[in-house]
């Protein structure tokens, strides 16, 4: 694995992209492709959380936990180890201060468009949360991850939580209402701490829950945040690159190989909107757990969902940051995580409504199950109220009324983590 300097370094990358890197320290079979965006690991490495929450790994016997070095990091068994009982003791057991062992002092916080920096900020949007949702339940559901202890290791961490809304958010005052929200973070950590983090939350689905209109929240927070995320600049000719065709990826191997599986399939479905190729990829019965808590079950369903994703974006760009593929402990099936963006002109009617001609940025994390060389289940997660936020972004030349509520003219956003 690249060094977490390098890491940070690393330029954006479409799918069709092969430029060469080498990565250690992983015990995977040679045929993988040499891609510096793919990364490779071995589940019987680690214990896995898959089939449990994080109770159930709690109560995984001593002489079952699977031991890598982990020099820097204190007792933990493993990576997966470690991000579970982290999480589990700031979230559940309410160790706020663990945060300060566990985050670098300038740790970087990327949520969509709009980036936060230090520790505090870690500390200040856990303390909101909680005080929103001090209930809050059931976090961990599966991490796949890559890397080591000398050159640092990565965690795609996916979570489902049940809370009640006891306290205020930035979204209005409490509700007392019931909620579910799915996240997924992206975690770099060297020698114990957290030093980059990609967030992604269903905020959409959670402010539809608690009874708050999403296009009236988005305008707010459009206003809150125009100091920390101004509106894309960005055009048609940049987005669609002129009206050219996106480029075909070919292949790399005769053979099955989960990278170049997962890299082939996101650029003829994503890329190329070949929504017929879905049943090329996945099994018939193949479901996708989508945004606002909907399952998208078959090819028929499937093909639905994406027509309508990228009806309101149609001359959109498809980037992937990172794709990480996880061999499974028990057998030929892997988990894997992939980080992609979507860049576009809101000019088509989908599922964000009526175009409004904005330059967007839909920010995703996907996990899949793939078995049998194709995709049985996959969790997909974007944050739609950043989406809605971008389209309600404000021009120079817009005046828009301020009402005074929820102010944060200060620079500081923490929201909901």
């Amino acid at each position: 694995m690249k060094g977490k300097e390098e890491e940070k370094k690393n330029p954006e990358k479409t799918v069709e992209t092969t430029n060469q890197s080498s990565e250690t320290g992983m015990k995977m079979s040679t045929k993988k492709l040499d891609n510096n965006f793919v990364y490779y690991a071995d589940n019987s490495e680690v214990n896995s959380i898959d089939t449990k929450d994080d109770d159930g790994y709690m109560r995984i016997q001593d002489h079952q936990w699977k031991k890598q070095s982990m020099e820097g990091f204190g007792d933990y068994h493993n990576i997966i180890d470690y991000i579970v009982k982290i999480t589990r003791q700031i979230w559940k057991e309410k160790d706020i201060g663990l945060i300060y062992d566990t985050y670098s002092y300038g740790v970087q916080i990327h949520r969509g468009l709009i980036n936060s920096h230090g520790v505090n900020e870690v500390i200040a949007g856990t303390l909101q949360t909680l005080q929103a949702f001090p209930d809050r339940t059931g976090l961990g559901w599966s991490v796949v991850w890559s890397g080591n202890d000398k050159d640092g290791f990565f965690t795609s961490h996916r979570g489902r939580s049940v809370a009640t809304n006891l306290g205020d958010t930035l979204y209005g005052p409490a509700t007392g209402k019931r909620v579910v929200f799915r996240t997924t973070a992206d975690c770099l950590i060297h020698e114990n701490k957290i030093y980059e983090e990609w967030l992604v939350m269903d905020t959409y689905h959670l402010v539809q829950q608690l009874g708050f209109d999403p296009v009236e929240i988005a305008k707010r927070l459009a206003k809150q945040t125009e100091k920390l995320a101004p509106p894309l600049k960005f055009g048609s000719s940049e987005t669609a690159e002129a009206g050219l065709p996106p480029k075909n990826y070919v292949p790399k191997f005769d053979s099955f190989e989960i990278g170049d599986f997962i890299l082939n399939m996101f650029n003829k479905v994503w890329e190329h909107r070949s929504f017929n190729r879905v049943k090329d990829f996945y099994e018939d019965n193949a479901v996708i757990h989508y945004v606002c808590n909907k399952d998208v079950v078959g090819h028929s369903e499937i093909q639905g969902m994406f027509i309508s994703l990228f009806a309101s974006v149609p001359n959109a760009k498809v980037l992937l940051d990172r794709v990480t593929c996880n061999k499974s402990a028990s057998g030929d099936e892997y988990d894997v995580a992939v980080r992609w963006r979507i860049q576009g002109i809101h000019g088509g009617i989908g599922y964000f409504g009526y175009p409004s001609g904005r330059a967007i940025e839909i920010n995703g994390m996907n996990h899949f199950k793939v078995k049998n060389q194709k995709i049985a289940e996959e969790w997909m997660l974007f944050d739609g109220m950043e989406v809605l936020r971008q389209i309600h972004s404000f021009d120079e030349s817009e005046e828009e009324a301020d009402d005074g509520d929820f102010s944060s003219d200060d620079g500081n956003f923490t929201g909901v983590s």
